[in-house]
């Protein structure tokens, strides 16, 4: 889960600039419409809207604003037609690459998504290519100073969670994505902090790659989920901290 855990650092940290925020956003919006859209307006009852609607919110998304893009998926205020797809390719070093998008133009969305790959020394594949490499899991990460350990597996094992591993500053949690909700609530009941909480994409395997390449790979997914369309891009790297740190501070 390594990979997974760099990737995600690294976006917390650049997603919190300025430049960023606005983006963010834009993207935000979009998978509350589809939330809304898919299985309707109440978060209470329509999980992938209230997880939505938990993100924005963490980003400090005024309340006004997730309001009317409710109304947008709900058909209730004019907005462009949204669809979701998938795009599977990889990166330099054979590392894998899954994209999760949302656009109101899958022809563009295609072309724009195969271009970043090319360019960044990666190849988009078909579908099926890459999905298989990964598991649709709940992800968790508590900070470890602010909660015992056994005390933290107690709660989480209670409460439906599959695993929990010790990284260097959190204790990371995996759940069935069934169970994502409860071992959050759990936790929130307590009082323990989530430093991050998200049902996501992780890798049943990694690829270890260093130097160029592994600059090549992250140049990629930086470029990818800095496009407008993509929500989030997944991968399989297993990349050192000298350069994961290095593209955090850029």
């Amino acid at each position: 889960m390594s990979g997974h855990s760099k990737w995600q650092s690294i976006k917390h940290k650049k997603m919190a600039t300025d430049a960023k925020r606005g983006k963010m956003f834009t993207k935000l919006i979009r998978e509350i419409m589809l939330g809304a859209k898919s299985g309707g307006g109440n978060p209470d009852t329509n999980p992938r809207l209230r997880m939505a609607i938990d993100k924005a919110k963490e980003f400090n998304m005024p309340n006004d604003n997730i309001q009317r893009a409710i109304k947008k998926g709900l058909g209730e205020e004019g907005g462009m037609q949204l669809e979701q797809v998938t795009y599977e390719g990889y990166a330099a070093g054979g590392v894998a690459v899954y994209v999760d998008v949302v656009t109101d133009n899958k022809n563009r969305s295609a072309s724009e998504i195969r271009s970043l790959f090319s360019k960044h020394n990666g190849n988009l594949g078909g579908s099926g290519s890459v999905a298989w490499i990964f598991e649709r899991k709940g992800f968790i990460s508590v900070n470890k100073e602010k909660v015992k350990e056994d005390e933290l597996f107690e709660i989480i094992l209670e409460a439906g969670a599959e695993d929990m591993i010790a990284e260097d500053e959190v204790y990371e949690i995996t759940t069935p994505p069934e169970n994502f909700d409860n071992v959050k609530k759990a936790l929130n009941e307590k009082d323990i902090p989530i430093v991050e909480a998200s049902v996501t994409f992780l890798p049943k395997n990694t690829v270890k790659v260093e130097g160029k390449t592994a600059e090549q790979v992250l140049k990629l997914l930086d470029a990818l989920e800095d496009h407008d369309d993509v929500q989030s891009a997944y991968a399989n790297f297993d990349i050192p901290d000298e350069i994961v740190n290095a593209d955090a501070s850029e």
